[in-house]
């Protein structure tokens, strides 16, 4: 590490992102970015560095869960990035294929089409979807740094990460420390949480289960979220049953009560009604196609759609006194954030569903604030949705391979 490399960990820095604890934004660490790289580069390298504490907030999971979110200091941030750069291109060689979680070049949408490969090859096959319990608030520090002692023999990098895995989590106006769990909000904790999740899962699982099996098996992982493919009950149900003790070993634990086994194989191959598992915030099913057969089809989880909308109502409620012109920009904006990951082939009736429920979510809150018997009616609310504030329509942007409907259809 060095300025060079300190001045481009910055630039990929959000701009927008929020301060730490010391409430330093991006744009006030600029004003005097050489002498703040300087001394933070010298800090680092010298070991006089001190981790601030994360900063702690929580946003709704779900109606019952939140899920904590850490803020991290801007000057945190840059060295947690100059450090990410530096285990890339090492661990980069390591990972396997079935890994896609917070890798450069790959995506979501790269691991949805890894699973619908994988079910293609397997003709439906049996599917273990595995949850793991808070796995990122249970990573087991010890462990972790015998892991990352495998491959990294830079004291000064070590020595980084173990500051910033005990430095501790600010809430309510004091510091907790643990023994367990990764840097929430920084961009060190993807990386090491990848590194856990390799030795514990994506080599075991590619270098001891898959030679002992008598099929075939696929496995595809999205950080901690992953599902296992197999071409026979037995190789899955042999699985199932060590995969628990293979994480305890590592101190972490599956949750046994959302952890099932899906017979996945095709209507044709099976007495019984296919099942479907949910994967990456899709639903995946056995659905019919326009010539009679049946393919693998994805639809928006009843859950996360259902999130989504509680989400979009409460937002027009709370901004419903803005004007027009900007809660219409806003509401536009999130339409095409839900198209741009949920928009992909076979999708369209939850996409158009998430559109309806917007439009009335908006007319609901816009009559609400006029103390009018009809101050905004759906004759009128439908005037202005037709000009000067129209709701785009929904559109597939993640479109099936070309053969997908040859291949699946049966």
């Amino acid at each position: 590490m060095d300025m060079l490399w300190m001045r481009e960990a910055f630039s990929r820095l959000r701009r927008d992102s929020a301060p730490g604890i010391d409430g330093v934004s991006v744009e006030d660490y600029a004003q005097d970015l050489k002498s703040n790289l300087a001394s933070l580069l010298e800090r680092a390298k010298s070991g006089s560095y001190r981790a601030p504490p994360v900063k702690r907030k929580h946003i709704p999971k779900n109606e019952r869960e939140t899920r904590p979110i850490g803020l991290p200091t801007t000057e945190n941030k840059v060295l947690e990035r100059a450090v990410v750069m530096l285990l890339e291109p090492i661990y980069e060689n390591d990972f396997y294929d079935c890994s896609y979680g917070f890798r450069p070049g790959r995506s979501p949408h790269q691991a949805l089409e890894a699973v619908r490969a994988a079910l293609k090859e397997m003709n439906g096959g049996w599917v273990v979807d595995v949850d793991i319990r808070k796995y990122f608030d249970s990573i087991p520090h010890s462990h972790l740094r015998e892991v990352l002692r495998q491959r990294v023999k830079d004291g000064v990098i070590l020595r980084l990460i173990g500051k910033w895995l005990k430095a501790g989590v600010w809430e309510d106006g004091g510091i907790t420390y643990s023994d367990e769990g990764t840097p929430q909000g920084g961009v060190i904790s993807p990386m090491l949480s990848n590194v856990y999740l390799h030795e514990v899962l994506d080599k075991w699982f590619e270098q001891m289960v898959k030679p002992r099996l008598e099929g075939k098996a696929r496995m595809v992982r999205f950080a901690d979220d992953f599902v296992m493919i197999f071409e026979r009950r037995e190789d899955a149900e042999k699985v199932l049953r060590v995969l628990p003790k293979r994480f305890e070993k590592y101190g972490l634990s599956i949750h046994m009560d959302k952890t099932r086994l899906v017979d996945f194989r095709h209507p044709w191959d099976s007495k019984e009604e296919p099942g479907s598992f949910d994967f990456l915030g899709f639903t995946h099913y056995w659905g019919k196609t326009r010539k009679g057969g049946y393919a693998v089809k994805k639809k928006t989880a009843s859950k996360k759609l259902g999130q989504k909308l509680t989400d979009l109502r409460q937002w027009c409620k709370a901004n419903r006194h803005k004007p027009l012109a900007e809660q219409h920009r806003k509401l536009c904006q999130k339409l095409q954030g839900h198209c741009a990951y949920y928009g992909v082939t076979g999708n369209i009736r939850s996409l158009s569903r998430y559109r309806h429920e917007l439009l009335r979510a908006w007319q609901y809150w816009l009559n609400r604030r006029s103390r009018k018997r009809d101050g905004m009616s759906w004759s009128r609310f439908g005037q202005i949705t037709a000009h000067p504030y129209p709701i785009p329509p929904v559109r597939i942007i993640h479109r099936a391979p070309s053969q997908e409907q040859r291949c699946f259809a049966f």
